[in-house]
């Protein structure tokens, strides 16, 4: 090795330090990026910055003869890290879109090709047919090296096999910044099954993990900003829909009236609309989810104000073992007071209202049933105006969704699922 590949080696092996750690410091605080994207980049940039590690040690190790024995160490470790970057893509394509990891018949595959080139690997340590290193620290192909190339070359052909079955679940970016990674690094591995460029094949690897990080981090920057103005406008959406002069009045004038009839129950129905009123700004103020136990004290308190007006017609249950989850703000809330408003506005015989919280193996779900009159999808009224909104609240805040169904024996049934957080 003349002192020109040295001073260049250096100056690859600096360069991809650098730019490793730019990666780990970007994916450690860009807000843009989910929670799983995050742990995703931080542990792929962790480790190509190990890689870059020990492609140093093997330049400074590699001019001297003394080293042969912490040669071979570095050589294992510089092909062991090389190899976990290769099924790494996999898993981020399939989260992409939004398939399941755990049954990905794919990922097995990648999976099962990696451990194919672990065995390899150990095996070579005890054969000079893969590759060999002299007592005087002089690194050899043998004549089988392309054999522990092979399933790193198929994993990679799986990756783009993937990508490409799945271009349109993605976006134009998100596909071209994968491809960037997965066509070129591919390539290059089959290049290295014959040509001997270590620096320069790991170098461009490096330069391509982060034109890919960069692609998708814009991508993920524009998602943010775009979800960042829709709950602006869904909070907006939410101001409006909470201002209701009528319960205002409504309730103020009950109140009026209680204090002569009957002033404890004035009290404690003024506490409670006090409550009400303390969740309602507390909601429209609020930009992440919160607690489900917080949105259900503010359900019992709308529900309170509304019993006192309507004492022998509503009637409600709650069966909420499983209150350790979180919503958006003005979730229930809403849900229940749509049943209120469309049963009592429709009949005059009581409703009767359940609410109920379980946890599955999908996630929490909370589910509300009435007795009423039931629910005409077709109708563009504010109570469908409401429901629409907490259903688009509910899969930008958390991915969760909200169903509305008949109920059996008459009325509505209206469930909402908040997956596990991963």
């Amino acid at each position: 090795m003349n002192d020109w590949t040295i001073v260049a080696g250096y100056s690859l092996g600096g360069a991809m330090l650098v730019m490793m750690a730019i990666g780990i410091a970007f994916s450690a605080f860009m807000p843009a990026l989910d929670r799983w994207s995050r742990r995703y980049f931080l542990t792929f940039f962790s480790i190509l910055f190990l890689y870059a590690v020990v492609l140093f040690f093997d330049l400074i190790f590699y001019v001297d003869p003394d080293m042969a024995e912490p040669q071979k160490v570095v050589i294992i470790l510089e092909y062991l890290f090389f190899s976990v970057l290769t099924p790494m893509p996999m898993p981020f394509l399939l989260h992409s879109c939004s398939e399941s990891l755990k049954r990905s018949v794919p990922l097995r595959a990648v999976m099962a090709l990696w451990g194919v080139f672990c065995f390899i690997l150990v095996a070579a340590q005890f054969t000079d047919v893969i590759y060999y290193s002299t007592p005087d620290n002089q690194y050899f192909r043998g004549p089988l090296f392309a054999l522990l190339m092979i399933p790193l070359a198929l994993i990679m052909i799986l990756n783009i096999q993937g990508l490409i079955k799945r271009r349109k679940k993605l976006s134009k970016r998100f596909f071209t910044a994968l491809l960037i990674y997965l066509l070129p690094t591919a390539i290059f591995i089959i290049m290295y099954m014959f040509i001997a460029v270590d620096v320069l094949v790991s170098f461009w690897m490096f330069l391509c993990a982060m034109t890919m990080f960069g692609l998708v981090l814009m991508d993920n920057v524009e998602k943010y900003m775009r979800q960042q103005r829709e709950i602006a406008n869904q909070r907006a959406g939410i101001m409006v829909l909470q201002m209701r002069p009528h319960f205002i009045y409504n309730t103020m004038m009950g109140i009026y009236y209680l204090c002569d009839q009957d002033s404890s129950k004035a009290k404690q129905v003024t506490l409670d609309f006090t409550t009400y009123l303390r969740k309602n700004f507390a909601a429209i103020a609020s930009e992440d989810t919160i607690p489900f136990s917080a949105e259900l004290e503010h359900t019992r308190a709308y529900l309170a104000v509304e019993q006192a007006q309507f004492e022998d017609s509503l009637f409600v249950s709650f069966d909420t073992p499983h209150t350790l989850f979180r919503v958006p703000p003005l979730t229930l809330q809403p849900i229940v007071e749509n049943a209120v408003k469309h049963g009592m506005s429709a009949s005059s015989d009581p409703i009767h209202i359940s609410v109920v919280t379980r946890l599955t193996d999908i996630g929490s779900e909370i589910i509300v049933e009435d007795d009423g009159p039931g629910f005409n999808p077709v109708d563009d009224n504010e109570p469908h105006i409401a429901l629409n909104n907490i259903r688009q609240r509910l899969e930008m805040m958390c991915k969760g969704t909200l169903m509305i169904t008949p109920r059996e024996g008459g009325g509505t049934r209206v469930k909402v699922t908040i997956p596990r957080s991963e």
